[in-house]
């Protein structure tokens, strides 16, 4: 049978193989002693170069200084290589190296940086005056001696160190920058001001310095010289961030808000802006109420122009979004967010939105519409299997609201969610079990079986939850409550709303269940102390405080204040044939 080819070849390369193996291996190099050092370096630079090999790098620098212990190249290279990971270790390695060629200014450099890095800076600041008299035709010699003279606290001997590299090298940038710094530290104002002004005259058109110089001048208090420069700064660069960015920093030390979102629009307006800065910087505007309210003309602008020009990203979308929602209109942020439910790919924060928005609005066939389009796209995400249930027992449609819970139950990943959602599987049972009557009201005329299934599903639902999920307030304050009403386990029903009270701060709703559930305790004063600071403090006027109170105060003899603040309650649309039953039972006392 024919061989192929390739087949050939491979044999042909195994037999070159064998055969050279059969040889003998090809004996060391041999080096003359004096330079197996340079040989162990080389190979060592090769493997730290070329392979990255550090570690192996280390060995044979290392090995170097066994053949050599005088080799001043390996201690450097071991010296450049422990400089970040241990600077006081390098610094000692580089010692070595300078004191073996104390002619190599790289050597002496290094020793120099290695004290730097590990803080010792007096050792450093004596270096480094050295290197200048040996090297004086390095700048970087004069920055690091200005630096650490003044690490030392002596800002005047920095100064006189600039001057001197000025005198040498004329103006370079850094140092020019260095010097203006440590003439304001030693409030030389005039002296920092003249240094900035020279630098705009060496740079006429850098719009940097501009900016520099015009700062200066708002700090010493010549707002027309400042503005001055940043419109030469601009007429230079226009598109500058730096600049514009500056002159909106001076408008708002001046408090000249109105100016300043005018520059910030000019910023808005540029690419070199990136979007989360735009974002970040439009949310410092908007966290202060009166701020929002008083320049909102402003603040519109800005966001219908990021709005604008990022149409489809999704921080533009939240920011325009909760701009709408700010400024009342919850409409025009709703269609916004339902326009958005049609992107490619399909964002499920844009459902979540919508369906937020309708919940609220108490829209429960849209609610149901987007739940099913996010349950179509998003099957796994628990989050929608909750707004389903939540539609539907808003709905009074519980089985199917339970059946729900139980699905988004299964896909639940964490423990806290599920405390949440075995909460409200207990609110529906409860729903279930009261039907449509005041949740307030003796149960004994609807204490059917059913109901006491229903209640018992309620309660272990519950438990389930604030086993999960031990300080939920909100499952803590319903479980008290309901306990309430049933007057089961007042006890136990007094230490989670004393627990829901004490995780929130001072919530009327809470506070409402604590004094009720001491109301059904018999314990009326406390009950009435606290009831009344709930209705303090509920800005809602809410219908079934203001029946507590009075049931409270009718219980405490106080007929007409009762009678006060149940009509209070009607007046709000609590149930009339409820306040009516109250009324008369207070004439019969």
């Amino acid at each position: 049978m024919r061989r192929p080819a390739a087949i050939s070849f491979v044999c042909a390369a195994f037999f070159l193989t064998v055969s050279a193996a059969g040889k003998s291996p090809s004996p060391a190099p041999v080096w003359a002693d004096s330079l197996r050092s340079v040989y162990l370096y080389t190979e060592g630079i090769k493997q730290h170069a070329i392979a990255g090999d550090s570690v192996r790098a280390r060995e044979l620098f290392a090995e170097a200084l066994r053949v050599d212990s005088a080799f001043a190249p390996a201690y450097y290279e071991l010296a450049v290589e422990r400089i970040d990971k241990a600077p006081a270790e390098a610094a000692e390695l580089a010692l070595r190296a300078h004191r073996i060629d104390t002619a190599n200014l790289w050597y002496h450099s290094l020793y120099g940086q290695a004290l730097v890095y590990s803080g010792q800076y007096g050792r450093a600041l004596g270096v480094f005056r050295d290197l200048r008299q040996a090297d004086p035709k390095n700048p970087d010699n004069y920055r690091i001696l200005a630096a650490l003279y003044e690490l030392s606290h002596q800002p005047f001997a920095a100064i006189a160190t600039l001057d001197s590299a000025e005198m040498r090298f004329g103006r370079i940038p850094v140092l020019s920058n260095m010097k203006r710094q440590l003439l304001l530290s030693t409030h030389q104002t005039d002296k920092a001001v003249a240094e900035a002004r020279a630098m705009v005259d060496a740079a006429p058109y850098d719009a940097a310095n501009r900016v520099v110089l015009a700062g200066l001048y708002a700090r010493t208090g010549k707002d027309s010289l400042a503005l001055a420069e940043y419109g030469k700064a601009l007429e230079a660069d226009s598109t500058s961030l730096a600049t514009l960015a500056a002159l909106s920093d001076y408008y708002n030390d001046r408090r000249d808000f109105r100016s300043m979102l005018a520059v910030t629009k000019r910023m808005f307006a540029l690419e070199a802006m990136p979007l989360e800065s735009k974002v970040a910087r439009f949310g410092q505007f908007t966290s202060d109420t009166r701020f929002y309210r008083e320049f909102y003309i402003q603040l519109n602008d800005l966001a219908s122009m990021l709005a604008i020009r990022y149409p489809r990203d999704k921080q533009a979308v939240e920011l325009y979004a909760r701009h709408l929602i700010a400024s009342g209109q919850l409409q025009q942020a709703l269609e916004l967010y339902k326009l958005h439910t049609h992107d490619t790919p399909p964002e499920e924060d844009y459902f979540t939105s919508v369906i937020d928005i309708e919940t609220y609005l108490r829209r429960p066939d849209s609610v149901e519409l987007y739940v099913g389009r996010a349950l179509t796209l998003f099957p796994d995400r628990p989050v929608f299997h909750i707004a389903k249930g939540n539609a539907l027992s808003y709905s009074k449609r519980y089985g199917p609201a339970l059946e729900a819970y139980r699905a988004s139950l299964r896909l639940a990943d964490t423990d806290s969610l599920r405390g949440v959602i075995w909460g409200l599987t207990g609110d529906t049972w409860h729903q279930m079990a009261v039907g449509s009557a005041p949740a307030d009201e003796s149960p004994t005329a609807r204490s059917t079986a059913a109901r006491r299934r229903a209640l018992d599903a309620c309660f272990r639902a519950y438990d389930r939850s604030l086993k999960l999920l031990p300080d939920n307030p909100l499952v803590l304050n319903n479980y008290a409550y309901f306990l309430a009403v049933e007057d089961r386990e007042l006890e136990k029903a007094l230490a989670m709303s004393s627990r829901a009270v004490a995780l929130t701060d001072n919530n009327p709703t809470y506070l409402d269940t604590h004094a009720w559930v001491l109301f059904r305790l018999g314990r009326t004063e406390e009950a009435r102390k606290i009831m009344q600071q709930a209705v303090a403090l509920d800005n809602r006027n809410s219908p079934e405080l203001l029946v507590h109170y009075g049931d409270i105060l009718d219980a405490l003899g106080e007929r007409f204040m009762a009678e006060t603040y149940w009509r209070k309650a009607l007046e709000k649309g609590y149930d009339a044939a409820a306040i009516a039953r109250r009324v008369e039972s207070a004439k019969k006392k």
